[in-house]
């Protein structure tokens, strides 16, 4: 099956055309132009007669339906096939009504199954490619949702910020350090037992890493003193240790042989950028999930991202479950070498996009404009000054990405009608999310945060850990590290106070502008049972299940 041919297709019919155009139009050069050209006719698709002369319009004549007999072809191959084999052909160029059908067909794929061994079986769509799922490496939160059920944490922290056990049983903390009593026959996914020198080579291997070397630069020793025993040391003070241990980075693993185990309700079977396969644990030290495989599957975009049992007609009644899915800002680089260094360059961007907010909800349904602050619940009352547009010297340097295209494509638009001159940088997804050296040249972009549970840590996390392109900003500036210096000796409790401070003074500078809240709404069948959000707004799939169906 050729995306070429299916292009050539639906772009050019029966009669003239010049080769040249059929080059550009496939994006080939002239003599790969001429080689499809050859095979495609000695293929028997049309005939193909080609014009004299340099510019000389050659005739193409269709003897076969390309895209009725692709579709036929595909619509086999998803019966047969496993779905991340024929997911990439939906991406080529099908009209309307074919897309539409293949989808219905496809999406017959997904959903909550019972194989013919009689495994439980849940088939997620996802729309980008999986990077990784190592703790350390993660910071996407398709990733982390992956993570999130192959690993587990020392300790669990819910949305208020409460700490509950989970490979540790009970600790004892003190202003300077923290004792934990790991639980007795937890396994890892290779059958071996927990110990604790597995959790102090990981703590430590975190603690050193240099994304979170800022957040972990209290402790400045972690051992054993006894069997299932870890002390972690503070002298100065770390008033957050317990809600540092909760977060999905912080979870236990190890490398065997290079290979990356954890203890979580699932375990990876398969892994590849286009599809993850995740087995249940059955020895896992809680319970055993109730879902036998969990696979997650790269598919296009437009995808109906609905979850139901995949016996289910595509009308069967659903449920929307809501969750929050962040917030996004517009970070500009205030100590970049470029106007964007001078404040009022940045008040007015600031003002302009205040004016304008209230418009960024017609760019996408699920959004809405956030005039108040990052914190959910909290509203800051800042509206920046009004100021004269100052002189640009060159344009700004806008970057964007396929996630925040169209969003970028907003803020672009409103600032080029006030004068702001603008130059976009888009880069891929993957450069977007880690090149920290194409944060240093960008003087501003839109970034999307989504918190893991408690958001009085996270955004502390936010201000301070490596993956965060807030976070070189912050420590650039004496006054922001000045204010979050104050986060360790400050009791947890207490730390909307300092979250409301620093975000004041980012405002206030106007480094930071809130745009958008997002609210992912999931649709689920309703006999899907259990549903429960867990970290970064996502289900937990460990409590997920089917009522099955019991002929009476």
């Amino acid at each position: 099956m050729d995306k070429n041919l299916l292009t050539l297709w639906q772009s050019v019919p029966s009669g003239g055309v010049k080769q040249e155009e059929i080059a550009e139009l496939l994006e080939l050069s002239p003599r790969q132009t001429s080689r499809s050209l050859k095979k495609w006719q000695e293929q028997g698709w049309f005939d193909y007669s080609s014009g004299r002369g340099r510019g000389k319009a050659s005739n193409l004549k269709w003897l076969r339906n390309v895209e009725e007999e692709f579709e036929c072809q595909l619509m086999k191959w998803i019966d047969k096939d496993a779905v991340e084999k024929s997911s990439k052909y939906l991406l080529y160029d099908w009209s309307e009504h074919s897309k539409e059908r293949l989808m219905d067909k496809f999406r017959s794929k997904f959903g909550y199954i019972q194989s013919p061994d009689k495994q439980d079986k849940l088939i997620i769509p996802r729309k980008y490619p999986l990077l990784t799922i190592h703790p350390l490496e993660t910071a996407e939160v398709q990733g982390a949702h992956i993570v999130t059920n192959v690993f587990n944490r020392l300790v669990a922290v819910d949305s208020n910020g409460i700490v509950s056990p989970e490979l540790a049983h009970s600790w004892d903390a003190e202003p300077d350090k923290v004792r934990l009593y790991l639980k007795k026959g937890v396994k890892f996914h290779d059958g071996s037992m927990l110990t604790a020198q597995d959790v102090v080579k990981c703590l430590e291997k975190i603690r050193k890493h240099v994304h979170f070397k800022n957040l972990w630069e209290p402790v400045t020793e972690i051992y054993s003193p006894a069997p299932l025993v870890v002390d972690i040391l503070f002298p100065g003070g770390c008033s957050y240790c317990l809600q540092m241990l909760g977060m999905m980075n912080a979870s236990i693993y190890k490398e065997p042989n290079g290979q990356l185990v954890g203890t979580g309700s699932f375990f990876v079977e398969a892994i590849s950028k286009s599809k993850a396969t995740l087995q249940a644990f059955k020895d896992h030290f809680r319970e055993r999930p109730l879902l036998d495989v969990v696979e997650f599957v790269v598919v296009p975009a437009d995808f109906d991202f609905t979850y139901r049992s995949a016996a289910e007609e595509k009308t069967q009644e659903t449920v929307q479950v809501e969750s929050d899915s962040g917030f996004g800002i517009v970070i500009m680089n205030a100590f970049r070498d470029s106007d964007i260094r001078q404040k009022d360059v940045r008040d007015f961007i600031h003002h302009i996009i205040s004016k304008h907010r209230h418009g960024i909800e017609r760019v996408d349904e699920r959004i809405s404009p956030n005039h108040k602050s990052c914190l959910a619940g909290q509203d800051q009352h800042y509206l920046p000054p009004e100021i004269r547009r100052p002189n640009f010297k060159k344009p700004l340097v806008l970057k964007t990405t396929s996630y925040v295209a169209n969003t970028t494509a907003w803020l672009q638009s409103i600032l080029e009608k006030e004068g702001v001159p603008i130059e976009i940088m888009e880069l891929p997804f993957e450069e977007y999310t880690f090149n920290k050296m194409k944060n240093r040249q960008a003087d501003l972009f839109i970034h999307g945060e989504i918190f893991e549970m408690n958001q009085n840590f996270s955004f502390y996390q936010f201000l301070v850990y490596g993956y965060s392109p807030l976070a070189s900003i912050v420590q650039s500036d004496a006054s922001f590290s000045r204010l979050t210096s104050n986060y360790k000796h400050t009791p947890f409790e207490r730390w909307i106070t300092l979250n409301l401070a620093v975000e004041r003074a980012l405002l206030e500078s106007s480094i930071l502008v809130p745009l958008y809240y997002v609210k992912r709404q999931i649709p689920f069948s309703i006999n899907l049972l259990n549903i429960k959000i867990s970290h970064f707004g996502y289900v937990d799939f460990a409590k997920l299940w089917l009522r099955p169906q019991i002929k009476k």
